[in-house]
């Protein structure tokens, strides 16, 4: 591991209050190996510089961290390269974390990550949103759904909330403007099941790139004909009719 990359990741870290171990340092060194190595093969990622693979891939992650204990059952949708599933799974091996992509060979690409790094407490899964949503194993079986720059929130509830048991909740992974989207989306998440608790708005550290973090909290049952099926809640999104 290089030194500017462990100065870098250990600055950051602790301007959003984390606290690296050389363990967990290393490990997120060799996921950025790992992720350099498989986008020359496979479309994973659009930012290869150091400095920004550790700021808006790595860091970025770690602020929901706060959000989550050490026994959460967790789902990342749509989880991508791994972003955040892999970062939180790195933090705490205590946590039993479900990464779900639509995509095969992002899927081959996570096994690898998780192998090679010894996450034990990460499994993946291959398919869509929308059918496990329905799927009796991960239909509300879920302590926390997390997503990170997916779709737009009233799409993005359709398929988060299903499978989060009541008294749960969905982090959601935003950029700037979330207030409309949030508008857009209050039949949606009220029709779901869901409850927004809070919206934190913050700016990634040694930057000026805006995020927000919105908490809904389930506190019903998601009825039974969500998730619809794979394609429709992009197509045709929840708006109150």
């Amino acid at each position: 591991m290089n030194n500017d990359f462990y100065n870098k990741m250990i600055e950051l870290s602790k301007k959003i209050d984390i606290n690296l171990t050389e363990t967990q340092t290393k490990k997120f060194f060799e996921y950025m190996q790992l992720l350099l190595e498989w986008n020359e093969k496979i479309n994973l990622t659009a930012i290869t510089e150091v400095d920004d693979i550790i700021l808006k891939h790595f860091i970025d992650s770690l602020t929901i961290i706060k959000y989550i204990k050490g026994n959460d059952k967790i789902i990342d949708v749509g989880t991508g390269a791994g972003f955040p599933g892999i970062p939180i799974g790195i933090m705490n091996s205590n946590i039993d974390i479900t990464l779900l992509d639509s995509l095969n060979k992002r899927i081959n690409f996570l096994n690898e990550v998780c192998n090679k790094l010894e996450l034990k407490n990460i499994k993946t899964i291959h398919g869509r949103a929308e059918d496990f949503g329905q799927n009796k194993d991960t239909r509300e079986k879920f302590d926390i759904v997390i997503s990170r720059a997916v779709a737009n929130m009233t799409t993005l509830v359709e398929y988060l909330l299903p499978f989060i048991k009541v008294g749960g909740c969905a982090i959601c992974m935003k950029g700037p403007g979330i207030e409309e989207e949030l508008s857009k989306a209050e039949f949606a998440i009220k029709e779901l099941g869901g409850k927004v608790k809070k919206v934190e708005n913050f700016v990634l550290p040694n930057s000026d790139i805006e995020r927000n973090i919105v908490i809904i909290k389930k506190i019903s049952d998601t009825p039974n004909k969500y998730p619809r099926k794979a394609g429709t809640p992009s197509q045709a999104p929840m708006f109150h009719r």
